[in-house]
């Protein structure tokens, strides 16, 4: 199973090491050695006894997330020059994509608790409510093209309601995932809520079948997401999808044609503003 990397800029050896590639310059960024089978298996372990302290206390997970917000954008620029050199994106848009991330954080963590909230249902029986309570560990396996926003949109809503976090970036932006670690340390975030593999499209599978895994989410192709799905599924986990993404751009004939290219490239080249 393989996840959307270019092989352009991400190799993995035959003695387990991994490099990452500036794409625009071909210059080693950093190589890594890829974790083991155990250690994958040890991480999630890890994910999963973190997971039974984490989801006790929402006002205590907001804060966590307030102070992850706030570790994002005091080391913006290092984050975006990262997310540049790793895959190439428009430092300014790599800024944007950083501020972002923060902005999602803080919107979680300010509505989280209404979000989770029981709600109260009509039926037969004298009451009946609808109660929300988190899966436990989820797996993550994620792209290349929004190294932050891809792994921190979904984390953002998971975290608030209690779930704990195993990202499996991509080898091509993997300092970028490991940055996102080293972020919620900073922000004091108890050890195993949020976890980066440092492992290759191999370790997906390993990942999936891991007993301590209870959902998967996936962001890449349509061919690699329908195997994640089978996986996933046939062991009875919960899965999240987000497929493809070249959708048709239709054009009509009173268009104002100089508008419509330009928000043509801008829409497929650039991160969406928050304020939209």
């Amino acid at each position: 199973m393989k996840d959307d990397v270019k092989d352009s800029t991400a190799t993995a050896t035959t003695d387990k090491k991994l490099k990452t590639i500036n794409p625009t310059t071909e210059e080693v960024l950093n190589e890594y050695t890829i974790i083991s089978k155990e250690q994958l298996n040890d991480t999630v372990k890890k994910s999963k006894n973190a997971f039974f302290e984490w989801k006790k206390d929402i006002d205590k997970r907001a804060d966590f997330l307030y102070a992850f917000a706030k570790e994002l954008r005091k080391n913006k620029e290092n984050l975006a020059k990262t997310a540049t050199q790793e895959m190439g994106k428009a430092i300014k848009e790599a800024r944007s994509e950083v501020e972002k991330c923060a902005w999602t954080v803080e919107y979680y963590a300010d509505h989280g608790k209404i979000f989770a909230n029981d709600e109260v249902v009509n039926t037969d029986a004298r009451k009946s409510i609808i109660t929300f309570q988190p899966f436990g560990v989820i797996g993550s396996i994620m792209p290349w093209n929004f190294p932050y926003w891809q792994g921190l949109r979904f984390a953002a809503p998971s975290l608030m309601v209690g779930n704990t976090i195993v990202l499996k970036p991509a080898s091509a932006t993997m300092q970028c995932g490991i940055e996102i670690e080293k972020t919620f340390d900073k922000a004091g975030v108890p050890q195993g809520v949020f976890q980066t593999l440092v492992a290759d499209s191999s370790a997906a599978e390993t990942l999936i079948d891991s007993d301590d895994i209870s959902a998967v989410t996936f962001t890449g192709s349509v061919p690699v997401g329908a195997k994640v799905a089978q996986r996933a599924t046939s062991q009875i986990k919960r899965t999240v999808l987000e497929l493809g993404g070249s959708d048709p751009f239709i054009v009509c004939e009173d268009a104002n044609i100089e508008k419509t290219s330009t928000g043509a490239v801008k829409g497929r080249l650039l991160i969406v503003d928050k304020a939209v």
